[in-house]
């Protein structure tokens, strides 16, 4: 090793001349970000990139299961689409999520770019054991500034989903179901899940 390559790791800098072909963190611009060629989820928060913690089998079970009662509800009234992540979806100018499952309704179309959404109507997330709060309350607080009408939330240490509704500038209550309830969305009229059902495909 070179005295100059010693000097760098002494110093924490990196050695590799790939490294510098990135921005640095509160530098990346959106299009940048949206160009990012990674088999890892990030999102992008004000020229900074968050990587998000891969999913386990588990939360992979309930999203898929979600998304296909989702989907076939969706698609026999042909109320819209709906997708899983990874797929950005922009709250704001300088500010996406990828939420678990999200869904737009057709006459909203116009919002859905090839590469990301702007907004949507409906997210579900899966509560993250490692950050439970990024889901309950930081979450919560973007997608309703962001006005996505609902907002579902399933947690696998209750064993329940919340069910929330925007109501002005916050989210209300519109029901937490537990194990021998459906789940029920104020949205899309007539849709609900045996939530049971949701946590017993995840332990299969």
């Amino acid at each position: 090793m070179t005295s100059a390559a010693l000097d760098q790791k002494q110093t924490g800098e990196p050695t590799w001349d790939v490294a510098r072909l990135f921005p640095r963190q509160g530098h990346w611009a959106e299009a940048e970000y949206l160009a990012l060629d990674t088999n890892l989820l990030v999102e992008y928060s004000n020229g900074n990139l968050e990587v998000v913690a891969m999913p386990g089998q588990r939360h992979q079970r309930i999203v898929a299961f979600l998304l296909q009662l989702l989907a076939a509800f969706v698609a026999n009234g042909r109320h819209g689409e709906v997708l899983m992540a990874p797929l950005p979806v922009r709250l704001w100018p300088g500010k996406f999520r990828e939420p678990d499952v999200v869904f737009m309704q057709t006459e909203h179309r116009y919002r859905q770019r090839e590469q990301y959404w702007e907004g949507a109507d409906l997210v579900v997330e899966v509560v993250s054991p490692d950050d439970p709060d990024r889901d309950w309350v930081l979450k919560r607080q973007e997608y309703a500034q962001a006005d996505i009408p609902e907002y579902w939330i399933v947690d696998r240490r209750s064993r329940t989903i919340t069910v929330l509704q925007l109501e002005g500038d916050v989210y209300r209550q519109h029901g937490v179901f537990g194990a021998h309830e459906q789940a029920t969305s104020v949205l899309l009229s007539g849709f609900a899940i045996d939530v049971g059902s949701i946590f017993a495909a995840a332990d299969a």
